[in-house]
């Protein structure tokens, strides 16, 4: 089975930024996607960010357009967040897909970083 831990998560103020990493280790599927979500207190789990295999696809939520960056270097995986609002706090979760490109659907999911932004 596949083990994804995340890290970098942390308390930052209105307009900080973060860089939250994801190792990929153990029985690694032979090519896999890998994307983030986020849960806020009280709220759904929402897609944030996916990374294709190869790292030429990627993809955004609207609410999180042009503030976050999203990266792989082969069994890690980076989201760099920018001009992070009070809204953005959540917990995150790194989360990945076999096979070349996101599918949506993870096989596998990380234990979540906190990421707190205080106004």
């Amino acid at each position: 089975q596949m083990q994804l831990v995340e890290s970098g998560g942390g308390m930052v103020q209105a307009g900080g930024s973060l860089r939250l990493s994801c190792v990929a280790s153990g029985r690694l599927f032979s090519t896999f996607a890998m994307g983030w979500f986020r849960q806020a207190p009280g709220k759904e789990r929402e897609f944030v960010s996916s990374i294709s295999w190869s790292g030429s696809t990627r993809n955004y939520a609207d609410s999180v357009k042009g503030r976050v960056s999203i990266s792989r270097n082969k069994n890690t995986m980076y989201l760099q967040m920018n001009s992070l609002k009070p809204e953005d706090t959540a917990v995150y979760y790194c989360a990945a897909n076999a096979g070349r490109l996101w599918t949506g659907n993870p096989n596998s999911w990380g234990q979540g970083t906190q990421v707190t932004v205080s106004s």
